[in-house]
């Protein structure tokens, strides 16, 4: 039976009996956010440190497999025990894969420990989604998911900066080791937060246990796929074999952790899950080129191109602030969010002219963050709403799964494309109208979590 806390509904998200937990929470979001955007600032210092260029991408695609197998463990694990032995086992195992890379004297010792920091960090972000759902009332739902992603923000303006300055004047491995000293007092909050607003512990049925080995094995071809889909996305031409092995790999493994008709938008619950999917991947997937496009052809410095899309994070913080303070149309957000992200993708498109300005850039970034950033608490909200009791954890897992396929899928194809026909202005307009073209179909999947 499920033991949820109930709170009159003038409470708020940082009422006192609330208050350390939203915090320790979202100080967690925010560390994982720095971490996840600063190693990508300090890992060309890594691979020449550790003189392991060769194993660069194996420190992204590793940590992308972990997190897929460990959100399928931490969400059923959440569901079968509650959320909070996984919240702690997540969290620990996070901190010892930082503290890993962080001392790592070789690149594969430094890859084990950025494979057992992506395994925690999936196991416990799941985790926190089942919390919410048993401690928070339904109507803070909203308010929760907004101030989640609202934790990306800051860290998406100054992650690479610090980064850059700590490899520069401190040294490549405490962009690692410095994270864990962050953790300990938003622990501590968490902690304190738990003893408040204890959250319910759910018990699944003993016969559906068994089915957390086969889930698991899924959700191994998933992540072995998803590297592959990766790494032929990056090898271009010559890794055309790649991607087709990760895609059939995906075919096979991908439909059975997701709930049935997932993958074309069937109504109720599996529409919301591709509706995640399809904003996560064209977001990313709009703007992967951008950078390069900025640098390239109107002549502006990385600083300059990161503060393009800063533009993106503000609008999306702003947004998820917006829909957390009342209720809107669903349907309406769900609809008017991937329209918004389309045309913020058709507008930073234009930017391979060199005589279009880079304003048009800048609006692109902040009308698809508004766009996104409306959707993706909605979405999160309505996952907890369309769950049976004690399957919050695992279609949570389901979302964030789902969320990660597309995207690698998505960037690889768009990898492939301008690897196969070089990096010009008609290939990037194709790329740009691919994935536009992909949020247009969101349009349509918006409001079909109506059964």
């Amino acid at each position: 039976m499920t033991t949820t806390t109930v709170a009159a509904p003038s409470a708020g998200i940082f009422a006192e009996r609330y208050r350390a937990l939203t915090v320790g929470m979202v100080a967690l979001i925010v560390l994982v956010a720095f971490e996840a955007l600063a190693v990508a600032t300090a890992m060309p210092v890594v691979g020449r440190a550790l003189d392991g260029i060769a194993l660069y991408a194996l420190a992204f695609s590793g940590a992308l497999a972990a997190g897929v197998v460990a959100t399928v463990l931490g969400g059923r694990w959440a569901d079968l025990r509650g959320p909070v032995a996984p919240l702690w086992a997540g969290v620990a195992t996070f901190v010892a894969g930082l503290v890993v890379a962080g001392v790592a004297p070789s690149m594969d010792v430094f890859i084990l420990g950025r494979f057992v920091q992506g395994f925690g960090g999936g196991i416990f972000q799941v985790a926190m989604y089942v919390l919410v759902s048993r401690v928070y009332p339904a109507d803070m739902h909203p308010k929760v998911f907004s101030i989640f992603a609202a934790g990306w923000v800051v860290p998406s303006m100054v992650g690479p900066l610090v980064a850059g300055v700590v490899v520069e004047q401190v040294g490549w491995r405490w962009v690692f080791l410095g994270v864990p000293l962050f953790v300990a007092p938003a622990a501590l909050l968490l902690w304190r937060g738990l003893a408040a607003a204890p959250a319910g512990e759910e018990r699944a049925e003993t016969g559906e246990r068994t089915s957390i080995v086969r889930r698991l094995g899924w959700a191994v071809l998933t992540a072995v796929g998803a590297a592959l889909m990766q790494y032929g996305g990056a090898a271009g031409g010559a890794g055309l074999l790649l991607l087709a092995a990760g895609l059939f790999l995906l075919v096979l493994s991908l439909p059975r952790l997701l709930p049935p008709g997932t993958l074309r938008g069937a109504r109720g619950l599996p529409s919301v899950i591709t509706l995640r999917g399809i904003v996560g991947a064209t977001v990313i997937g709009g703007e992967v080129f951008l950078p390069l496009i900025l640098t390239g052809e109107h002549g502006l410095s990385p600083t300059g191109a990161g503060m393009v899309l800063t533009a993106g994070a503000l609008a999306w913080a702003f947004a998820s602030w917006v829909v957390g303070r009342r209720r809107y149309d669903r349907v309406l957000i769900l609809r008017v969010g991937p329209a918004l992200i389309a045309a913020g993708t058709v507008l930073m498109a234009l930017t391979v002219f060199p005589d279009v300005p880079v304003l048009f850039a800048v609006l692109g970034e902040a009308v698809a963050g508004f766009g996104i950033g409306s959707a993706y608490p909605t979405l999160s909200v309505l996952v907890l709403e369309l769950s049976n009791p004690g399957e919050e954890g695992e279609n949570s897992a389901s979302m964030g799964i789902g969320e990660s396929v597309f995207t690698v899928v998505t960037v690889a194809v768009v990898g492939v494309i301008v690897a196969v026909f070089g990096a010009e202005a008609p290939v990037y307009l194709v790329c740009f109208a691919l994935t536009a073209l992909m949020a247009g179909v969101g349009v349509f999947v918006g409001g079909r979590f109506r059964s």
